[in-house]
């Protein structure tokens, strides 16, 4: 198969040509039509991760996968071939990714049955950001007509949350620079949406919409404990750059540290809202798998929203 890999970090992803993997048990073997690139494809390939997780070369970067079952490993229920599936790529190691041909997966976990009709590309771009924005939006539960602030709102994940948090009816403000990264954001969803732009002064905008403070954060990109100064006593901020209690002590606010979840309750969820058509995933290009360095290129460049790769 075709595969976007490593032989070493920090490095260059390349693509080249592996075994087809086989379902051990309790995995599901899944042909790849399409997967996206995520920060933590690049921090692996940075060599950011050596001393967090085991690597084991040639390791195939990618999280993200939309495909259909190709076949079974001994004891797997609930699955079938040929079924189409979508999910995230959950190992304790680093080695068997989303952007190749084929790729093998636990059943019970990171993997859910794709709805009827959903376009694959929209589920290749959907699991790590979309459960990070959601897992994000549960940990500080904005009822509505709370005031929210979303930091990093123009990324994958935070372009999923603004829609998220309009649709719970927060008030939602969100960073972005004027011109083109504003229109992204505005059009996300028809409810109105505040903007920021965190090229100015931050805080000062933000005091000027919400003078007593907002409800909620959501840190997604910037500095966390600025963002964490801007809540009103009793506030609540979620992070999912690993910001901790401790950098914001003496501040009476709650700190959520969030590391995405895509177990299959949360991975259903969000493919019925994209089926239903009440969450979008915003993809602002598409490259096949051997064009996958480019793609990689340009989320470095800085991108709006989610690169897509299609494996098939």
């Amino acid at each position: 198969m075709r595969a976007v890999m490593l032989n070493s970090v920090p490095a260059d992803p390349a693509v080249a040509d592996l075994p087809v993997p086989r379902p051990a048990a309790g995995e599901v073997l899944v042909r790849v039509a399409g997967s996206s690139v995520n920060g933590f494809d690049l921090a692996v390939a940075a060599g950011y991760l050596q001393q967090m997780m085991e690597h084991r070369f040639p390791l195939v970067v990618g999280k993200d996968f939309a495909g259909t079952v190709e076949a079974l490993g001994e004891g797997v229920e609930g699955f079938t071939a040929g079924q189409p599936v979508f999910g995230v790529v959950m190992t304790p190691f680093l080695g068997p990714g989303a952007m190749a041909e084929y790729v093998t997966v636990s059943a019970g976990y990171g993997i859910a049955p794709l709805p009827q009709g959903q376009a694959t590309a929209e589920a290749g771009a959907l699991g790590l950001a979309g459960t990070a924005a959601l897992d994000s939006l549960d940990a500080v539960a904005p009822a509505e007509g709370e005031t929210m602030l979303i930091s990093g709102a123009t990324g994958g994940v935070g372009a999923l949350a603004v829609q998220l948090a309009a649709a719970r009816g927060a008030r939602v403000i969100a960073t972005a620079r004027p011109g083109a990264e504003a229109g992204f954001v505005t059009g996300l969803t028809a409810a109105e949406v505040e903007l920021v732009d965190h090229g100015g002064d931050l805080p000062a905008q933000v005091r000027a919409l919400a003078p007593a403070g907002v409800d909620a954060v959501l840190h997604l990109a910037g500095d966390g404990a600025e963002l964490a100064g801007l809540l009103r006593g009793g506030g609540r901020i979620a992070s999912t750059l690993g910001l901790t209690p401790d950098a914001v002590q003496g501040v009476p606010v709650t700190v959520h540290t969030v590391m995405a979840d895509p177990n299959p309750r949360t991975l259903g969820e969000l493919a019925a809202r994209v089926a239903s058509g009440a969450l979008r995933v915003p993809i602002s290009a598409t490259y096949p798998l051997e064009q996958a360095p480019e793609a990689f290129a340009a989320f470095r460049a800085g991108t709006l929203g989610k690169i897509a790769v299609t494996c098939s």
